[in-house]
């Protein structure tokens, strides 16, 4: 079950992306910085236990980000990761946002649910704000991908769909 999370949640939150930033697949956050942004998380829920995370981050009026999708490794394959972003993607349409993007390794994952892969000069908000401090900014390997949702609960990409 995929539900917003809540503070009580932000320990579990914490130790599945240092998992992931150990192995260099995200970028490391703070635990303070995930309390202070515990209303941007969903988290999945399996028999009482996180097993999937991910949030949604406004940027701009019509702008918004997917980060930290993680997944712990022995439930991957089961639709997951999908079922967060789609819960973002919601949230998004919710909130007016007409865009949706991430930056991510694996795009192939998100090109599935209908976002394309674009440049990440389309987003100089998330550039200017987060990705120049980072300490990989001048060698990011990360592929910026974007969803148009419109804002209005109706996807405005190009005809796929999002596997609802």
């Amino acid at each position: 079950m995929v539900r917003k999370a809540t503070v009580k949640d932000a320990g579990k939150i914490f130790e599945i992306l240092q998992m992931y930033a150990l192995e260099g697949v995200l970028l490391p956050r703070s635990l303070n910085s995930i309390y202070e942004n515990i209303r941007d998380f969903f988290v999945y829920e399996e028999e009482g236990q996180i097993v999937g995370i991910g949030s949604l981050h406004v940027f701009w009026e019509d702008l918004a980000e997917i980060k930290s999708l993680a997944v712990k490794p022995e439930y991957h394959g089961r639709g997951i990761g999908k079922r967060i972003v789609e819960e973002c993607i919601k949230d998004g349409e919710r909130l007016g946002i007409k865009k949706v993007f991430a930056l991510t390794y694996v795009p192939e994952f998100f090109e599935k649910l209908g976002f394309r892969v674009v440049d990440k000069s389309e987003f100089p908000q998330k550039v200017w704000t987060e990705c120049i401090h980072c300490v990989k900014f001048n060698d990011c390997k990360e592929i910026p991908v974007l969803l148009e949702i419109g804002g209005d609960g109706e996807k405005h990409n190009t005809g796929e769909t999002r596997g609802e």
